[in-house]
Parts: structure tokens; sequence; C-alpha cells
């Protein structure tokens, strides 16, 4: 099997697990989708994060008692695992049977779907998805999240923000910085984001409930989202 054939999926938690609950019409649409591609010969690498059930429990640890940096990592890194196996179990046996939390050891598996998860602290899933694209020779992630593309500010907090369908990751790095902060809500993970620019990866970043754009991007082309990559 050539090393290409995997696509990488950094999935955010709150795509599997939106804070309003799950939303199970689009999960079995999700996962009919990503079963038909397996029907084509595609094989994937789900990377799932923690989302809105992450920052639940480091938000109440939080109010209980002093924690660090490191304590609320581990928090997110068990919150993806967690998810995870949820995730695995709705694939069941087109899955490998474990997840995944360590990107850097290859695995041998006749099965489509890999699902991995979380592995060490100081930053979030998407690290674990430049790792595993690494690991697997892949050249581009698929970043699914629940923005539609990147913005030069948080579009929540400015009006005016500014969508960036194109950009470099030194232009990304000057709107998210350099330091990961757990429980972080940006489009792509600093510590992620320099690895991927020394890997000299491509990340599109689209909005993972769109099924019609995540159709697109799988074929090779973009509907809506937002390409990063290495100049």
């Amino acid at each position: 099997m050539s090393k290409s054939k995997y696509k990488i999926l950094s999935v955010g938690g709150s795509i599997i697990i939106p804070p309003s609950g799950f939303d199970i019409p689009f999960l079995k649409k999700f996962r009919d989708l990503i079963l038909s591609e397996v029907k084509k010969g595609q094989r994937f690498i789900l990377v799932v994060g923690g989302g809105a059930t992450c920052r639940q429990y480091q938000n109440a640890a939080k109010a209980v008692v002093p924690v660090t940096d490191m304590d609320l990592d581990w928090l997110g890194i068990k919150s993806t695992i967690f998810n995870a196996e949820f995730v695995k179990l709705l694939f069941k046996d087109s899955a490998y049977p474990e997840v995944v939390v360590n990107p850097t050891k290859k695995i041998t598996t006749k099965k489509s779907i890999v699902i991995a998860a979380g592995w060490k602290p100081g930053c979030s899933t998407d690290k674990d998805a430049v790792l595993l694209a690494k690991t697997y020779g892949a050249k581009e992630i698929i970043n699914l999240s629940n923005i539609d593309y990147v913005y030069d500010s948080d579009p929540r907090m400015n009006p005016k923000a500014k969508k960036l369908e194109q950009l470099t990751w030194k232009e990304l790095r000057s709107i998210i910085g350099d330091r990961w902060t757990p429980g972080a809500n940006v489009p792509f993970d600093p510590v992620a984001a320099r690895e991927a620019e020394k890997l000299k990866l491509t990340v599109k970043c689209v909005k993972g409930t769109s099924l019609v754009s995540l159709v697109k991007v799988l074929d090779g082309s973009m509907l809506a989202g937002s390409i990063i990559y290495s100049e």
C-alpha cells in the first residue's frame, strides 16, 4: 500500500460532540460519507479532538482547585481518547481495533480507518495529526472544525474580521502566536503550525459540519475553506 493512500483528517471534538449535544443525523451522514470513500479504495486516519467536552472539564477543574497547564493538557488528552473511542465504535469493523495515541509509531493494518487521539501535553491533536502525516508520508492534512474559514482576527469578537482563503504558515503564526494554551480555540495549534511549516505540509481548513464542503476537499477541490501552505 502506498504511503499516500492515507488521508489525514484532524476532526475537532466539537464536530463530533458539539456543545448543544449530539447531532445524530449528522453523525450518520458523516459515517456514511467516510464509508462511501472507503468503498472507493480510500483509507483514513481520523485524529479526534477534545472540543467542548474537554473545555467543560478544564473549566470545572479551574473553578474548584488551582491547576497547571500540564494538568489541563492531561485532562484534554483523556477527553480526546474518550471521544476517539466513541468515533471508533461508530465505524466498528471498518476501523483498526485500538485508538492510536502514539503518532510516531507506524501501525500495519488492513483496516481502512484508523482512529487516533491525543498523545503528549504541550499541544493539541493538531500536532498529532502533523506527526501522523510525517509518519505515514502524507503531504496534506484536512482540518475539520466549527469555523468556515481562517480569519485575520476572531470573528466572534470582531464583526469586521477578514476571511483568508489562502495564507502561509508565517501569516497564520502572526495571527495565532507561538505559544500553546490548553483549551485554546484557534484555527490550528501554534506548536502544530511550526512543525507543519518545517515539514512543508499543506493544511486545508474546512467547516466540518458542511458535508458538501468535505466531499469537495476529499475530491481534491475546495468549495469553501482556507488553505495554509509553505512558501
